[in-house]
């Protein structure tokens, strides 16, 4: 096998032996040295994340009891849709896009209830799906790590989910970009207009990555030009670039941001291909360098290490994390041929 093949059946073999660890709970950070989960009831934020990598186990097994060990998980996601959060889209895309790609009936009906629940949040009058009150703190906040996902569950409504998840990336796009270092967040005025928001602070090592991969996903030709006109995101795809940020600058590694950028980088290569093929090709070969480094330098027994959960609270900043563990294996899994770049 090749070294990705390799890496992605640790990853998977590792999923295996959680989903039996863990009992039924949702895996959330191991520890970097005893490996063991710090779990949650329902799966909070991630737990699309855990459904997806175990979907992505089953495609490459074909073992009946994976799949059985998926769809049961993502069932289990079911109570999300409802939710009064953006992050929905990080939940309930991840969580049953390989199962809709396997012909399973109950995660596409998941989909499109989660995908009629998103658009009905959301507001017209801020232009977006506002981030929601589900996990405490102001209800009405721009982050740009509610995109990933929820644009996609939008665009498949017809003409008004598409034209919401429009209006939303532009959005997006203006406020994460509109200054030298990328803002995360931001929170609605009473007059229409928006503040920064400080939670998470700029310098934050995901806010690339999540707005890459909202971008890629878009196939926006403008939003592309866009984002990678930015000179920090084209510092982070540049091939001189370090493969792993910092979750803030002067802070620890944060693998799991850089996961999440090797996967953006392999689907804009794939958009960019048609029209701009030296474009694409530097992509591909920066997202190759980034897996190969997180493979070669952060991957232990199917666990990727290093990564950065909170570093302003002090959780999990040098742990295993669900998400990185998931953007790592997707990422191999399109590199070695098994998924196509779009598939989630």
């Amino acid at each position: 096998m090749t070294w990705a093949q390799t890496a992605l059946a640790e990853l998977l073999a590792r999923a295996g032996a959680t989903e039996a660890e863990v009992a039924g709970r949702w895996p959330l950070h191991a520890d970097p040295g005893s490996g063991r989960w710090t779990t949650t009831a329902r799966g909070s934020w991630t737990g699309g994340f855990w459904a997806g990598l175990l979907w992505l186990r089953a495609i490459v097994s074909g073992a009946p009891a994976d799949r059985a060990a998926a769809t049961g998980r993502t069932a289990l996601l079911a109570p999300w849709a409802e939710a009064d959060t953006a992050t929905r889209g990080l939940i309930l895309w991840y969580g049953t896009a390989f199962g809709v790609m396997c012909g399973d009936d109950a995660a596409t009906a998941l989909r499109d209830r989660a995908a009629r629940a998103c658009l009905e949040a959301y507001d017209p009058g801020l232009g977006l799906v506002p981030w929601g009150d589900a996990f405490g703190g102001p209800r009405e906040v721009a982050r740009v790590d509610a995109l990933p996902g929820l644009a996609q569950l939008l665009r498949l409504r017809g003409p008004g989910g598409i034209a919401a998840a429009r209006d939303q990336l532009a959005l997006h796009l203006g406020l994460t970009l509109g200054e030298p270092e990328p803002r995360p967040a931001w929170r609605a005025r009473p007059d229409g207009t928006w503040a920064p928001h400080h939670d998470p602070a700029p310098g934050w090592s995901r806010t690339v990555a999540w707005l890459s991969l909202a971008v890629a996903d878009a196939g926006d030709e403008a939003a592309r030009r866009e984002l990678l006109g930015h000179p920090r995101v084209a510092g982070r795809f540049a091939a001189a670039s370090p493969a792993v940020p910092p979750a803030r600058p002067g802070g620890p590694p944060d693998t799991s941001a850089a996961a999440i950028e090797a996967v953006a980088a392999l689907k804009l290569a794939a958009r960019a291909l048609a029209t701009c093929p030296r474009a694409a090709a530097r992509l591909r070969q920066r997202a190759v360098a980034v897996l190969r480094e997180l493979v070669t330098a952060h991957l232990r027994d199917g666990r990727l290490l290093d990564g950065c959960h909170d570093l302003e609270r002090d959780v999990a900043t040098r742990h295993e994390l669900v998400w990185g563990d998931f953007f790592l294996a997707v990422g191999l899994a399109i590199l070695t041929g098994v998924i196509a770049p779009f598939s989630c």
